[in-house]
């Protein structure tokens, strides 16, 4: 499904990212415990578990990309996530998460499929880890308190679809078109 465009009309690059959407009401939980906690990027990324991490690549490489993302799509089933609890990075990263209690491995293959492409292979600086991001590099009592609050969470969804995402860098991400697993 064809979502929406934000591209420059010729030539230059474009930041895209590809991500699982956290379904209503669960999603804007999310988000917006992640503003409450005070996270700059609460107001620009809304709640989900990233398959593909920012990666800029050329706009005239989007047709290939998203015929990629369709193959990967139509070879993976749909699945159920279970969001529950929460968990953190620190000391290495400043971050709190609720977790991927179920559906991790499916996670895991669509992103390791995803990244396959030559245009969206990148070095990643952790391994990858499912997580919804709910707190970042934000006070450590913000980080506690999120931790806390978000500690009993709980959602189970089936994921359908990822979507890919694309930024200008002048407003916030921008869902661009959905692939639907299982073709």
């Amino acid at each position: 499904m064809e979502r929406g465009e934000g591209l420059p009309a010729t030539g230059g690059t474009i930041q895209i990212g590809v991500a699982v959407d956290i379904p209503e009401p669960w999603g804007a939980v999310l988000t917006r415990r992640r503003a409450e906690a005070g996270d700059p990027q609460a107001a620009d990324i809304p709640a989900h578990v990233t398959l593909l991490g920012p990666t800029e690549i050329a706009v005239a490489a989007l047709p290939a990309v998203e015929a990629h993302l369709a193959a990967v799509a139509a070879a993976h089933l749909p699945f159920t996530l279970h969001l529950r609890g929460t968990g953190t990075f620190r000391p290495v990263t400043q971050v709190v998460f609720v977790a991927v209690a179920a559906g991790i491995s499916e996670c895991e293959l669509l992103a390791a499929a995803i990244g396959s492409a030559a245009e969206l292979h990148r070095e990643a600086r952790f391994p990858y880890h499912p997580h919804v991001t709910v707190a970042q590099d934000v006070a450590p009592e913000a980080l506690d308190q999120a931790y806390e609050d978000l500690a009993d969470f709980s959602a189970i969804f089936e994921v359908e679809a990822f979507t890919l995402f694309s930024h200008s860098g002048q407003t916030r991400w921008q869902p661009r078109r959905d692939f639907r697993l299982g073709g």
